[in-house]
Order: C-alpha cells, then sequence, then structure tokens
C-alpha cells in the first residue's frame, strides 16, 4: 500500500486452533498461539514461483491451491492482510474500497475474507497441495487517524485514531508530530528518512516500533500466523520502518511448522527515493525486496521493443537478483499504469512468461479482480465481505491459464541455471534464449506468425510446447518441437510463445506408452 508519493492503499492438519481471545481483545502476549500438535515437514513444491492472489478471499484461496496451483507447481502462495481491518461503507472512495485492509483495527483474524477457521483450513488445504503460504502483513500502522467516528471493523471491534484496544495499541504507542515525528504528521519531504520512517503514510497511524512493546505485539500477530503454518511475508510498507526496529521484529519470529525454517521475507520498498538510505538495496539485511524497477522495465520493452530485453543486465534495478521478488505487477502498480495489468492484453501475459523464464529474483503472478475505478471493491456482499472468486468478468485468472501452468514447470525445471544463453533477436518484437541445457523459450510480441530458427541448448529430441499444452503419457496435447543438433526451426503465433524443457519430452512420453502396451500378459503375471 506503500507511496513515495501522496496520494494513494497458509500438509498441516494436526493444529489446535482454540485461541483464548477476549471479547475486548488481549495482547499478543497473553495470547494462546496456535501450537502444532507434531513438528512434522510437509512435503512442499520445488519451486520460487509464488502466485499472488489478492483480495481473493480464504475458501477460494483453498480451491485455487487444490485444483490448480498445486498440480501445476506453484511453490507459494501469497494472500491478502488477513487481520481484522476498518469497514467502510461510506467512504469518501465508495463502497468498502480495497484499501480498508491496509488499515488494521486488531490483529483478530476476522477479515472480509474470512473468518480464523476459514484462514487456518485454508493453509492447510494449500500445504495439502504443496503450496506455501505467504501473508501481506501490515505492521508499520494501524487504521487511519481520519477515519469519520462510529466506523467498526470486520469483527465489530472499536477503535479510535490512536486506541486500539483489541490488541491493545495507546496513544503511547504511536509516532507524534512535535514529538518523534518532526513535521506537523505527514511526510512533507520523501527523501528524509527520519520524516519517511517516523511520520503518517496517507494519514494512518504510525506504530512506535522503537518501542520494546510495540515490536512484541507485531511479532506476537505474525507468531500466531506461523503457528497456523504461514511460511513467510510479504511486508507492507517497510519503507516507513527503522531497518533496525524491522530487525528487531524479525529476530522474536519463530520458526516455520512445515519446514523449520525462517519464514520468507519480502519487502515493498516502494521506488522513487534519490537518498539511497531508502533505495531497496538498503533494505536488503531483512530479507528479499519487490523489484518495481523490473516491473516497469518489462513494460516498457513490451510496449517498445522486446528485443531490449536482452539487455537487463544493464538495468538500474532496485536489487541483485538474490534478493529480489519479482513481479509484472502489484495492486498499487496496475491502478497507477506505470506497469502492465490485465488491461493490456497480450503484452500482460507475454511479459508474465518472460518473467517466468528470466532468471531474475523470485517470480511471482498476479490474480485479483477487474476494476474500472481505482478504488472500488472487490466483489462483495452488502457487508463487504468478499464473496467466492468466480473466473471471468470480475476476477482475473491467469494463473489458471494453460500457458502460465505450463512455464511455471518450465521455470521449475530451469531454476538451476541462473543465467541465459543465446538471446536472439529474430526482429525487434520476437526474441528466443535458453537456460543452459534446461529450457529454451520463443516470444512473438507482435501480429503475424515467426518462424526462425533458434539454438535451444537441449538434447536432441522431440519436446511439447508447454505453453499450447503438456506432455502426457501418449504425447504431447499442444504443438511439438523437434530439437537436431541443438538447434529448432520453430514457428511461434503471433502475440504468443513457444517454450520446451527437458521434463517436457514428448518422445520419452511415447516410449513409455509403447512399453505398457507391449508388456506380455505372461510378463505381467509373472511379476505379480
Amino acid at each position: 500500500m506503500e507511496r513515495t508519493r501522496p496520494p494513494l492503499g497458509r500438509r498441516i492438519r494436526n493444529v489446535l486452533f482454540a485461541v483464548a481471545i477476549a471479547a475486548c481483545g488481549v495482547t499478543p502476549m497473553t495470547v494462546t498461539v496456535a501450537t502444532p500438535l507434531v513438528n512434522a515437514a510437509a512435503t512442499l513444491n520445488n519451486s520460487e514461483v509464488t502466485a499472488s492472489l489478492w483480495e481473493w478471499n480464504w475458501t477460494s484461496v483453498s480451491a485455487a491451491c487444490t485444483d490448480h496451483l498445486g498440480p501445476a507447481g506453484f511453490g507459494a502462495v501469497q494472500v491478502a492482510p488477513p487481520q481484522e481491518s476498518v469497514s467502510l461503507p461510506n467512504s469518501k472512495d465508495g463502497v468498502h474500497p480495497w484499501y480498508e485492509v491496509y488499515q488494521p483495527v486488531s490483529y483478530k483474524l476476522e477479515s472480509r475474507f474470512g473468518n480464523r477457521r476459514q484462514f487456518a483450513d485454508m493453509v492447510t488445504a494449500c500445504h495439502n497441495a504443496g503450496v506455501r503460504v505467504y501473508v501481506d502483513a501490515v505492521v508499520n500502522h494501524m487504521a487511519g487517524t481520519d477515519n469519520p467516528g462510529g466506523v467498526t471493523g470486520y469483527a465489530g471491534t472499536s477503535f479510535t485514531g490512536y486506541g486500539y484496544p483489541a490488541v491493545p495499541y495507546g496513544h503511547g504507542d504511536f509516532h507524534h508530530p512535535g514529538d518523534n515525528c518532526p513535521t506537523g504528521g505527514g511526510i512533507d519531504d520523501w527523501n528524509n528518512e527520519s520524516q519517511v520512517t517516523s511520520c503518517e503514510l496517507l494519514a494512518l497511524s504510525d506504530l512506535y516500533t522503537e518501542k520494546e512493546e510495540v515490536r512484541t505485539k507485531i511479532a506476537g500477530y505474525l507468531n500466531d500466523l506461523i503457528g497456523l503454518g504461514v511460511d513467510g511475508f510479504r511486508v507492507d510498507a517497510v519503507k516507513h520502518m527503522k531497518k533496525p526496529d524491522f530487525a528487531a521484529i524479525l529476530g522474536k519470529l519463530n520458526n516455520t511448522v512445515a519446514e523449520n525454517k525462517r519464514p520468507y521475507i519480502a519487502q515493498e520498498i516502494f521506488d522513487g527515493a534519490g537518498n539511497d538510505a531508502l533505495k531497496a538495496r538498503a533494505f536488503i539485511g531483512n530479507g528479499d525486496v519487490l523489484d518495481f524497477a523490473y516491473a516497469k522495465g518489462v513494460k516498457a520493452q513490451f510496449q517498445g521493443s522486446i528485443s531490449n530485453l536482452g539487455s537487463i543486465g544493464s538495468w538500474n534495478l532496485d536489487a541483485p537478483s538474490a534478493n529480489v521478488f519479482a513481479m509484472v505487477t502489484n495492486h498499487d502498480l496496475e491502478r497507477d499504469g506505470v506497469v502492465l495489468s490485465y488491461k493490456n492484453g497480450n503484452d500482460y501475459k507475454l511479459a508474465n512468461y518472460f518473467v517466468l523464464a528470466y532468471p531474475h529474483g523470485k517470480p511471482s503472478v498476479y490474480d485479483s479482480f477487474t476494476w474500472s475505478d481505482r478504488n472500488q471493491s472487490p466483489p462483495a456482499d452488502g457487508s463487504g465481505f468478499v464473496t467466492d472468486t468466480t473466473c471471468g468478468s470480475s476476477w482475473n485468472c491467469l494463473t489458471r491459464s494453460t500457458g502460465i501452468k505450463g512455464m511455471v514447470g518450465w521455470a521449475n525445471a530451469a531454476r538451476s541455471v541462473k543465467s541465459v544463453s543465446d538471446f536472439k533477436a529474430v526482429n525487434s518484437n520476437v526474441i528466443g534464449f535458453h537456460r543452459g541445457d534446461r529450457a529454451w523459450i520463443g516470444i512473438n510480441d507482435s501480429g503475424s506468425d515467426s518462424t526462425a530458427e533458434f539454438t535451444t541448448g537441449l538434447a536432441d529430441g522431440d519436446y511439447c510446447d508447454v505453453i499450447s499444452g503438456a506432455a502426457t503419457t501418449t504425447g504431447c496435447t499442444g504443438t511439438e518441437v523437434t530439437v537436431s543438433g541443438g538447434r529448432a526451426t520453430v514457428k511461434i503465433p503471433a502475440n504468443d510463445a513457444v517454450a520446451i524443457h527437458v521434463n517436457a519430452r514428448a518422445d520419452t512420453t511415447r516410449i513409455a506408452t509403447t512399453f505398457d502396451v507391449t508388456a506380455s500378459p505372461a510378463a505381467v503375471t509373472g511379476a505379480r
């Protein structure tokens, strides 16, 4: 939700879900955090690819993990903030604007996406499907100081600008003008580290994270989520917290339940600052960072000349590849038009193929709801609770497409190779490259078919194009590509791509099928 300029805002079955939380709220220190009965490792997909299902409700995320993300090989799903947020049925920006969820009023897991039980069930379902769960964590601030009087949270929790009894937080738990904020309350200079880290972002009550009590309460909330099986966090507005404060909070976090390792951290450091201390590179000591510059550069090329994608090494990116959570878009950027979004059609689709193929960071694919107004609510009932995802006119489901699923498998196959070889630009709109001897892709961002010869890096044989279909026990459901002498002549359809990899060989599947058919009954009987 962060901005550098105004305006614009988780196979564990054996878990105890009973948590003693008084109706009036208690501090996280007195919460009985969900604890696994057996600290058994789940079998999770060996993948760095994340599906960001932004503002999907918990039952819809559960279904997506089970039916699509797990089988496709996604390594994680990123979900929206799960804590109780303010409910705004009559805001200046319309009915229940999307940014409500970035205004916490308590750390109860009662939100417009579902309740605590539904959240826990979702984490279990995703783990059973092999998918980790990353939560969008809002810990820099609480709800806005400018909310109208009388509004409550989605669980009915009351609050004031600097009073959140369900946590509890009081006046002394926040930064204030003339005290620890050097301005009248807001941020006047977006390059001033003191203002950016101690004053209010968009009139949101800024937590005094220098205080040990505040750090402990934030960590208690995150540990509650970890106890339910959450594997990591996309942390909102990290630029607005002092780095040592965030490091201290991370130091209080438990290891994950499924894998007994440190939770994954991806920090939102909105770009645009001139001060080096406020640039993404300065924050990588606390975790990965979202690469805004990469997303913007990808847009520029897909709306210009994709032949320039061969020079990414010279781009001024936010951080090194090893420290990056890569994306084509997210909920903030798509509304600003500075990156590609679903509204860009084929360019958006092809850019997602590219980001899954190119070895920069840990790639993600974003799915959310369609919008005509930048502040509009996701599809919801009359009380603001988000309804189940139905792919089509109201929801984007790129993660369910054959091409994206195929490219997730491609990315997993190529993961061990961190470089691109034989980048070829047939012309300004048609390119191809491979990742060692693991995978090759060709992309055609033009309105006409293109046929050319490419060096693939792959062993000779027949391969299935995973964009148009898949490799099955009987062969390819889509296009077949033959590699001879390490090279292939490939026809890439207009506004589309062709992608092959070592785990999608057509000739291997046919050999397996032939063996099954020709095995004699006597041999089968004797094997019993």
